[in-house]
């Protein structure tokens, strides 16, 4: 029967088509190989595609890691912390076996007070002579455990001054992990942990906002000045932001142009004041080229307010903050708009303002 509708094309599976050519390459299938396969058959990166063949079908795990790092950078920390995984389950091993050392020298001396114990309750015609002996066995007991002791307080200080060494590395692991290498400011990881934490109890609502900033036209200046100049721009307008804000405010990097603020301890009003001060100081910061004169600007940005009390948990302040933003955009650009109700995100029309 003719329904009148064309049936849809089938979508390539390209999850397995990845996995198909790992396992074919014998390549092992963890993350972050996944990653690095993922954007070279995506084909973001012609420059990745190209090394990562030219690797062939026998490339080893230290190659992968090495092309890994070189395109991705910070995003390749998972090696650093599998070594750090593996240096603290060192550690606590080692700990571990200096208190069981402990309890093994307690157990023996427990059993010899015991054993003394009863040589002295032992009925004999040489007790004064069993005493002596008694009393000169616990002195040397007693004396061998308060060294094993004093040992034993000196491995436990020693192991957690380098567990403390490995928390220090791993915490610094985690800021990079959590940093966007371009930019600097928080990435998107970073983002989500932050977004879920307002509505833990720890933020008060109706003075904390969430506001969502997208560079306008920015497919336009990479299409025309090349990636190079628009991952400049980028880490400009990351600094212009960072520094239009209190230092308290968390500021991130989302993905491709678009920045998210999170505001605690302020009213709608001064949210608002907030984001047309940083929109007023991009608008008016310069981007040209010393060597070549060539003029990128001006660079503007639009931004999109909710309030947390607007919204029932994070995907939906998510979701409203990006219809404010859609409104910002709708509205003609380079202007802040909050949330309000009867707000709406019309897909059906116009909906290239928003990603343009």
């Amino acid at each position: 029967m003719n329904t009148g509708v064309t049936p849809k094309a089938p979508v390539p599976d390209i999850a397995a088509q990845i996995t198909y050519a790992m396992r074919t390459m014998g390549v092992a299938p963890i993350p972050r190989n996944y990653e690095l396969f993922y954007e070279a058959y995506i084909g973001s990166n012609p420059a990745l595609t190209r090394d990562l063949s030219a690797l062939g079908s026998k490339a080893t795990q230290e190659e992968l890691d090495t092309l890994g790092e070189q395109y991705f950078g910070r995003h390749h920390q998972s090696r650093m912390m599998e070594n750090v995984h593996t240096r603290i389950v060192t550690e606590l091993d080692g700990l571990l076996g200096v208190l069981k050392q402990e309890q093994s020298s307690l157990e023996s001396y427990n059993k010899l007070l015991g054993e003394t114990c009863n040589r002295i309750n032992t009925k004999s015609k040489n007790s004064a002579e069993l005493l002596r002996s008694a009393i000169t066995l616990l002195q040397e007991a007693t004396g061998d455990t308060m060294a094993h002791g004093e040992k034993t307080v000196e491995s436990v200080e020693q192991k957690s001054q380098e567990m403390a060494e490995v928390r220090k590395e791993l915490d610094e692991y985690k800021r990079i992990a959590n940093t966007d290498s371009l930019t600097r400011i928080a990435n998107r990881r970073a983002f989500d942990e932050k977004l879920a934490a307002i509505y833990d109890g720890s933020f008060n609502l109706p003075l904390t906002g969430l506001v969502l900033a997208d560079i306008d036209h920015f497919k336009k200046i990479n299409d025309s000045y090349g990636h190079p100049v628009g991952d400049k721009i980028l880490a400009s307008v990351a600094t212009v932001i960072r520094t239009n804000v209190r230092k308290d405010v968390f500021v991130s990097r989302t993905g491709g142009e678009e920045f998210a603020i999170i505001v605690d301890g302020n009213t709608p009003d001064e949210i608002m004041q907030m984001c047309e001060r940083v929109r007023q100081a991009l608008e008016l910061t310069p981007f040209k080229n010393s060597r070549t004169g060539v003029n990128y600007g001006p660079i503007t940005l639009s931004l999109g307010l909710c309030m947390a009390n607007a919204a029932e948990d994070p995907g939906e302040l998510y979701a409203k903050a990006d219809v404010a933003l859609y409104c910002a955009k709708n509205a003609g650009r380079n202007c802040s708009r909050q949330f309000e109700d009867g707000m709406k995100k019309d897909f059906t029309k116009s909906w290239l303002i928003y990603r343009r």
